[in-house]
C-alpha cells in the first residue's frame, strides 16, 4: 500500500502577505502636513508683518509715511519716540499703567493662588459651590457690570484712583486665575505636603515655602496671561479713571493720542507711541516662552 507523497513547503516557498499600498495614505499626510505649515506661516505673516511696519514707521518722517508707507526709513529718527515720550506724556502713562499693572497683578496672584490651593487640597462643606461660582464668574461679561461697577467704586471713595483699579483688575482676573490654579494644584504629589506636615511644617508655611515653589510653571503661565488683559485693558479705565489726565493708564493715553495726533498730523508720534506701548508685552512673552507652554502642558490631567 503506497503513500501519496505530499510536497513539502519550505520558509522560503510560502507566499508573501500582501502589502497594502500606502503611498496614498502618504500623500494624505504630506497635504495635510503642507496645508497646517503654510497655514501657520500665514498667521506669523498676517501677525508679525503689521508690528513691523509699525516699528519702521516710528522712524520714519510724517511726509515718508504718507509717500512711501511700505519703504524703509531713510534715517532713524529717534527724535519721534522723545517727542511721544514727552511731549504726548506716553513716558508718563507708561509708568502710571507699571504701577497699576504691578499691584494688580500682585494681588490677583497672591489671592487666586490662596484660593486655588484650598480649593485643590482642602475638603470643607460648600467647597463645591463655591469654586463653581469662581468659574461662573468667567462667562460673565465685564461690560454688563459697567455701570453697578461705576457706583460701587464712586461709593466706595475709589473713583479716579490707582487703588480702586488695582482692586478692579485683580477681581476681574481672579476667576480665570483660580480655574487655572485649581486644576494644577491638583497634580501636584500629596506626599511632599504629607511629609511636610509630619516635620511640623504649619499650613502657611507649607503654603508659600513648599507647594508655591512647587506650583511655580503654573504662576508664571496665568501671571503672564493676566499681566497682557491688565496692560491691554481698556473699558474698565476709561470708565472708572475719568478726570485728572495725569493719573491715566497707557490705553487711555493712546486712545487720546489716536485722537489728537489725527488732526495735528503727527502720524511718526503716534507710531512712536503704539511702538512704546508694545515693546513690554512682546518683551514679557519672548523672557517667558518657555514657561508658558511648560505650565500649559504640566496642569494637564494624565
Amino acid at each position: 500500500m503506497t503513500t501519496l507523497d505530499r510536497p513539502t513547503t519550505t520558509g522560503a516557498d510560502k507566499p508573501e502577505p500582501t502589502r497594502t499600498d500606502d503611498r496614498p495614505l502618504r500623500r494624505e499626510r504630506g497635504f495635510a502636513n503642507v496645508f497646517s505649515h503654510g497655514f501657520l506661516l500665514f498667521w506669523a505673516a498676517l501677525t508679525v508683518l503689521p508690528l513691523l511696519w509699525m516699528f519702521l514707521s516710528s522712524f520714519k518722517s510724517d511726509g515718508e509715511i504718507l509717500s512711501d508707507p511700505w519703504g524703509l526709513p531713510g534715517t532713524l529718527r529717534f527724535e519721534n519716540w522723545s517727542r511721544a515720550w514727552t511731549e504726548a506724556h506716553i513716558g508718563r502713562y507708561f509708568l502710571n499703567s507699571a504701577v497699576v499693572v504691578a499691584g494688580s497683578l500682585t494681588l490677583t496672584m497672591l489671592l487666586g493662588a490662596a484660593a486655588a490651593y484650598v480649593f485643590a487640597r482642602y475638603e470643607f462643606r460648600g467647597r463645591q459651590i463655591v469654586y463653581y461660582l469662581f468659574v461662573g464668574g468667567m462667562m460673565f461679561p465685564v461690560f454688563l457690570a459697567l455701570v453697578p461697577l461705576f457706583f460701587v467704586v464712586r461709593n466706595a471713595g475709589l473713583f479716579g484712583s490707582w487703588t480702586g483699579l488695582m482692586l478692579v483688575y485683580a477681581a476681574y482676573s481672579l476667576p480665570f486665575t483660580v480655574f487655572f490654579l485649581t486644576a494644577f494644584f491638583r497634580t501636584l504629589p500629596t506626599s511632599v505636603a504629607e511629609a511636610a506636615l509630619i516635620d511640623g511644617c504649619g499650613h502657611f508655611r507649607l503654603f508659600f515655602r513648599v507647594m508655591l515653589p512647587m506650583a511655580r510653571p503654573g504662576l508664571i503661565s496665568v501671571a503672564i496671561f493676566n499681566f497682557l488683559s491688565h496692560w491691554n485693558q481698556f473699558i474698565l479705565p476709561q470708565v472708572l479713571m475719568q478726570g485728572d489726565d495725569s493719573k491715566w493708564v497707557l490705553a487711555q493715553g493712546l486712545t487720546a493720542l489716536a485722537v489728537s495726533q489725527g488732526y495735528q498730523g503727527d502720524f511718526s508720534g503716534l507710531f512712536a507711541g503704539l511702538t512704546i506701548a508694545t515693546l513690554p508685552v512682546l518683551a514679557v512673552y519672548v523672557a517667558f516662552q518657555r514657561q508658558i507652554q511648560v505650565g500649559l502642558t504640566a496642569g494637564q490631567l494624565k
